[in-house]
């Protein structure tokens, strides 16, 4: 299966990614308060999934050329952010991020977000999918100016969770876990 693809110059499909911070089914406001709810999810990558980050490279540059043309006066900023961050530079040496690379995307729109179990797939719930499962994402790479800012942006597309892992966040067992022991 393969499940990283180029859907367009600025969009893709990639996996096998770890979901983390994955505010799917809820849309939140930023830790300010400030502006709209949003859907959002940090992506985990990786650095071994070297196609998942060259198809993230090749959006990012697209869409920072669509910006040069309709955002920033034909010419790249010298200070451009963009998404793709590694592991190893975060402050907190969390082991999570260990051979990682990662980015942080979001969306007014509500992502869909299935399972695919056995061959199924499905609509997930929020116990199906977690912070700390691993799957696949569609992802939308865009030009922004904000407030000064410039650089290129991630909207958040759908989400499939293909396997578990240890729940990131202190989610903590679950019931059944929790009481498996009585009838």
């Amino acid at each position: 299966m393969g499940l990283n693809l180029k859907k367009a110059d600025t969009a893709i499909r990639i996996g096998e990614v770890r979901f983390s911070y994955a505010n799917v089914f809820v849309p939140k406001k930023n830790e300010d308060g400030d502006g709209e709810a949003k859907y959002s999810c940090q992506i985990l990558i990786p650095k071994s999934n070297k196609e998942a980050l060259k198809l993230i490279e090749e959006a990012t540059t697209a869409a920072a050329e669509k910006g040069k043309e309709i955002k920033w006066n034909g010419k790249l900023p010298a200070m451009l952010k963009k998404p793709l961050r590694d592991g190893a530079e975060k402050e907190d040496d969390d082991p999570v991020y260990e051979g990682m690379m990662f980015l942080n995307c979001s969306n007014r729109r509500k992502p869909g977000v299935q399972v695919l179990d056995d061959g199924m797939r499905y609509e997930a719930n929020e116990d199906d999918f977690y912070s700390g499962c691993w799957g696949a994402v569609t992802l939308e790479f865009y030009p922004y100016d904000h407030k000064g800012n410039k650089g290129v942006g991630v909207s958040l597309g759908n989400c499939i969770k293909l396997r578990d892992d240890d729940r990131l966040g202190g989610g903590g067992e679950s019931v059944d876990s929790s009481f498996a022991d009585l009838d």
